[in-house]
């Protein structure tokens, strides 16, 4: 007995639907469950469609596709209608996909399965009805809930397009879209779906007045429904040669309305005959409305991303030309939300002396406001720097114009005084010596600079500075200078970069050494790669997915702007000039000076000792180096009349270094040990570097003198 025989005897009928070519294989039993004349027959998947309830249809295409996914076999109930539109008889399907290509390449699939009547339980017996596919109504409120929230996601108006052209309508498909926007009189495409490129050209800049169905909804605001091409041919016989290329047999034209206002209109096209029930124009009319909205959203963020960027690319200044030993990289990053800006910029100024300068500042807030005084701060110093003046001068008349701009005004609205209450701004301005790499430097209350040296150490440089702008009218700015050697890169950042992520200056700078010290040439190469990279990397430690593994011990994420510059004076070390194969370790240094009237500033030249020297291999050795410092640094401060000047220098190879302190004063009084009693607070400097260094001494100068001191590593290494 033959397995057709078999399979008929038991009322199970099989198919083949080849999607490729559309066409559906029916024996006699699986045509005769289709209402169809027991006998085999090939049909056009458009007539075996008619066979099936909509909604059966819809579900059954989606579980096709979930199987050809997975490669598992597609199963589900259908309803079987008559051409009256009356349910005949429910059915299962057992069938399973086989994946294939298509002659021009592309994936495709053909199905084949089983159809097998099922009986419904009769009335008053116990047997539990599973429901098909649902009713036509829990389906349209599953569809329209999934179509809201998808387009409530778009942030674009590509995005919109796409969800549109994806969305899946129970029931019905159309299976060509296209959304119509008004500018002025004329009717534009701004976007199709189903169509090929170029198929817009006939309906761009269309007049409203011209008898097209999208240009008739926007004029009236009503809908128009198509539901054959003699529908279309009769009612817009003017347009309907533009249409019937198309091929299509059914239309929906849709007013796009937001607040009473008509934005243009949504087109709807079906190969397949749709007759527009009331259900179906009520889903229509319900997505039409989701999609006016959504396209709304999206025009009104794209303005804005528009007007922040413009705004952004103002207000960020170009780099300018190329400066002969020097590299230059800058990075600004504005806040999470809100308009994108903020009070946060850099700016590099060419000076009439042949000098170049960079300046680096943060006006508080986030907000339009700070943007503006930001603006406005940056082209004052921009002006100030350009008449030639010193950079304590330019800091100074800067914190001057912010005052007066910020200043309350008796005769003002209260409005207006709140948008004119005190602000203020920090700023490093730095004028930079090309020939020399002599850098002076000018601070108001922002981070000092930072140097990786050529072993690649980060080193705080401490600059003197004055409180920040705004805040006192006359303000004195005293001025650092220091040298950036070659192969030395300085960065200048605001504190964005560093407390982002909850860290604080502590452990933020901790974050930004790693990236800094980390060797990066190969990521960049030479030239002006390797500090573009290093710019980027430092951006993503702060930015980065790393960044939300390596919170700082802050409660808070701290949102801020951040702005970044980097300045590299070319050097066979620093990966901008030209590579050398195995370079000595260069010497590691550091200066420092400390005046009478800084005595704060001991502490920072025991933090400087600890940078330089953060990877020494014995803490204990650290420690007295530490404490050395600090005892030379007060007996200068406390038993002469100048200024110390600290010089700290590490030479050699790591575990195996030679460290070189030395202090020099004005002062031509040599030290002498001393024997401090028991209670005694001081004289014992002498005798603690008798202690703890390996080497020291007084050199006498024709000005002064100098103590120095030496220590040389004890490495803790494995193999020492």
């Amino acid at each position: 007995m033959r397995t057709e025989d078999v399979l008929a005897a038991v009322a199970t009928g099989l198919w083949r639907w080849d999607n490729a070519s559309g066409t559906v294989s029916l024996d006699g039993e699986a045509a005769r469950l289709l209402g169809l004349p027991a006998e085999p027959v090939v049909l056009p998947e458009v007539a075996v469609r008619s066979r099936f309830h909509p909604v059966d249809w819809n579900e059954i295409n989606g579980i096709v596709n979930l199987a050809v996914a997975e490669g598992t076999l597609a199963e589900a109930r259908l309803r079987i209608m008559d051409v009256d539109g009356r349910v005949l008889r429910t059915v299962r399907s057992r069938s399973k996909p086989l994946e294939r290509w298509s002659a021009d390449g592309s994936p495709d699939y053909e199905l084949i399965g089983t159809i097998q009547e099922i009986a419904e339980p009769q009335p008053g017996t116990t047997a539990a009805h599973t429901p098909i596919t649902g009713d036509w109504r829990r389906s349209r409120e599953a569809f329209l809930l999934d179509a809201g929230r998808a387009l409530a996601e778009a942030r674009s108006t590509a995005e919109v397009l796409r969800v549109a052209a994806s969305l899946s309508m129970p029931g019905f498909n159309p299976d060509g879209l296209a959304v119509f926007g008004v500018a002025g009189d004329r009717l534009s495409v701004i976007g199709h779906h189903g169509h090929d490129a170029g198929d817009e050209g006939p309906f761009t800049d269309m007049p409203l007045e011209t008898d097209y169905p999208a240009a008739e909804v926007v004029r009236t605001g009503r809908a128009i429904y198509l539901a054959s091409p003699e529908d279309y041919k009769r009612r817009f016989p003017a347009t309907w040669p533009l249409a019937q290329r198309f091929d299509r047999v059914s239309w929906a034209f849709l007013p796009l309305i937001v607040a009473g206002r008509t934005m243009g209109a949504w087109m709807a096209a079906f190969k397949q005959p749709a007759s527009f029930s009331p259900d179906e124009r009520s889903v229509l009319t319900t997505v039409a409305r989701m999609l006016a909205q959504a396209l709304q959203r999206a025009g009104v963020a794209e303005s804005e991303r528009e007007l922040t960027t413009g705004l952004q690319r103002s207000m960020m200044p170009q780099l300018g030309p190329e400066i002969p030993g020097m590299r230059i990289a800058a990075r600004y990053v504005p806040t999470g939300g809100g308009l994108q800006v903020g009070g946060d910029w850099y700016d590099m100024i060419p000076l009439p002396s042949g000098r170049f300068a960079l300046v680096i500042g943060d006006v508080q807030g986030h907000d339009v406001r700070a943007a503006g005084l930001m603006g406005q701060l940056r082209i004052a110093v921009r002006a100030y720097a350009s008449e030639g003046h010193r950079p304590d001068a330019v800091l100074s008349r800067a914190s001057r114009f912010l005052a007066g701009l910020c200043a309350p005004q008796e005769s003002a609205a209260e409005e207006d005084q709140d948008a004119r209450s005190p602000r203020f701004a920090t700023c490093l301005y730095v004028e930079c010596d090309p020939q020399t790499g002599t850098l002076e430097v000018a601070r108001a209350g922002h981070p000092d600079p930072a140097v990786r040296m050529t072993d690649g150490t980060v080193l705080m440089r401490p600059t003197a500075g004055g409180l920040p702008l705004g805040i006192v009218p006359d303000t004195d700015y005293p001025t650092t200078r220091f040298t950036l050697e070659p192969g030395e890169t300085m960065m200048l950042c605001t504190d964005g970069l560093i407390e982002t992520g909850g860290h604080d200056l502590d452990t933020g700078w901790a974050r930004l050494r790693a990236v800094l010290e980390a060797d990066t040439h190969e990521a960049g190469g030479h030239e002006d790669g390797h500090l573009e990279a290093l710019a980027d990397l430092l951006v993503q430690a702060v930015h980065g997915p790393s960044s939300h593994h390596t919170t700082g011990p802050l409660a808070d994420r701290r949102e801020d702007d951040i702005a970044v510059v980097l300045l590299c004076r070319e050097g066979a070390a620093c990966g901008c000039g030209t590579p050398v194969a195995h370079p000595a370790r260069p010497a590691r240094r550091t200066m420092l000076t400390v005046a009478q009237a800084e005595p704060e500033r001991i502490a920072g030249a025991r933090r400087q000792v600890r940078e330089l020297l953060h990877d020494w291999a014995d803490e204990e050795q650290l420690d007295s180096v530490v404490l050395m410092v600090s005892e030379m640094v007060t007996n200068v401060l406390v038993h002469t009349d100048g200024d110390a000047l600290l010089v700290a220098e590490a030479v050699g190879e790591l575990g195996e270094r030679r460290l070189r302190v030395e202090v020099a004063d004005s002062s031509d009084e040599l030290p002498h040990k001393r024997h401090p009693g028991e209670m005694a607070s001081s004289g014992r400097g002498v005798l603690l570097m008798e202690m703890l260094a390996d080497a020291w001494g007084v050199d006498p100068r024709g000005e002064g003198k100098s103590i120095w001191f030496e220590l040389y590593e004890q490495s803790k290494r494995p193999d020492a």
